[in-house]
């Protein structure tokens, strides 16, 4: 009998993925990434030896080589014969990948991560506005001035509000079309919704501002002004994020 062959009424064994222990390699995969990017390994430095990381997360090789291979994955290190496995210079790293943006997030005491997140976020939803005030049809501006309308209720709720605000950059998103930029967005932003550094200040006055950024936007679009609604779209996260942004740094990289 070979060994693809089962008798009957016997339990068949798992795949080998499900064997593998993927569990605890993504959990040493996180540890070694922030360890990265606080620069515990420096760029140019070699990671520990496999013999030094089963010891130090008690776990085995199996565990550390599939470790090691999302580390390639993610842009962080780069395995070559005879050198060992050397941490890559931050240019390389995936940027968007979760792990990679959330420890770069809490490792960096500047504002410049997201500032350029900032900047990101409102090139790309800049362009879908643009988008959407030339093919939205009446149910999503329909939408879009139903949650403004909403948000002007709720400036005194700064939690239920943003759920409304992202909503209502989310229906310009979709309106758009464009999946692979609202990915891109939502994947930058699902890193940055709870942290305080990113939503910064959230008194009622911010709130009424920042709805007439959205209230400016929404009309754009209901008057299918591409430009008019690109240019509201941009000047929205801009300003929205220069009121909320805290410390003292000249934010030179918003700058256009």
């Amino acid at each position: 009998m070979t060994t693809s062959q089962e008798t009957p009424g016997s339990v068949p064994a798992p795949p080998a993925w499900v064997r593998r222990p993927a569990s605890l390699a993504r959990a040493v995969t996180a540890e070694l990434v922030e360890r990265i990017v606080r620069g515990v390994h420096p760029p140019g430095t070699s990671l520990p030896p496999e013999p030094a990381l089963c010891e130090a997360f008690s776990v085995s090789r199996t565990v550390v080589r599939e470790a090691v291979k999302l580390l390639q994955e993610k842009g962080l290190v780069r395995v070559r014969q005879g050198s060992g496995t050397m941490v890559t210079p931050p240019t390389m790293w995936d940027m968007l990948d979760e792990l990679v943006l959330a420890a770069t997030i809490a490792a960096e005491e500047s504002l410049a991560i997201l500032d350029d997140l900032v900047v990101t976020r409102r090139v790309l939803e800049s362009d879908m506005a643009n988008v959407a005030a030339r093919v939205a049809g009446p149910d999503t501006v329909e939408q879009l001035r139903a949650l403004v309308d909403r948000m002007d209720e709720l400036v005194d709720d700064p939690v239920t509000y943003a759920d409304s605000d992202r909503a209502f950059h989310d229906t310009i998103m979709q309106a758009s079309g464009n999946r692979i930029a609202r990915g891109v967005v939502r994947a930058l932003e699902s890193q940055v919704v709870n942290t305080a550094r990113y939503l910064g200040r959230t008194e009622r006055a911010l709130c009424v501002a920042s709805n007439l950024g959205h209230r400016r936007i929404y009309e754009r679009i209901a008057a299918h002004d591409p430009g008019g609604a690109a240019e509201a779209m941009f000047n929205h996260i801009t300003e929205a994020w220069i009121v909320r942004r805290s410390g003292t740094a000249d934010p030179v990289r918003l700058r256009r």
